[in-house]
């Protein structure tokens, strides 16, 4: 048992500083970062091929339906605090 669990340790040791060293660092702009574009990749995403054109009311929909939840969980807590009930259908609330 002790022998296999030494023989598991090796294994993972070896294998664990194979792939630290896979990689030289030779293109680090400073430790840890050393992510590099691909060839023709442009300096300025905005208006190149790469810009994803996002629709500003897509990208409001989520902070629209948080300020939503927001009203009707203080509606919720506004029935809780007056009858000692929490009913979670907002429409059931009188």
């Amino acid at each position: 048992m002790k022998k296999m669990f030494l023989m598991n340790a090796g294994l993972m040791l070896a294998v664990m500083s194979y792939t630290v060293s896979a990689y030289d660092g030779q293109n680090c702009s400073e430790p840890g970062v050393c992510w590099e574009p691909k060839p023709g990749y442009p300096e300025k995403v905005a208006g190149s091929k790469y810009d994803p054109k996002h629709d500003v009311n897509e990208l409001n929909k989520q902070a629209q339906s948080i300020v939503e939840m927001e009203e009707r969980n203080k509606i919720r807590q506004e029935n809780l605090a007056k009858t000692g009930k929490f009913v979670f259908d907002v429409d059931d609330i009188e």
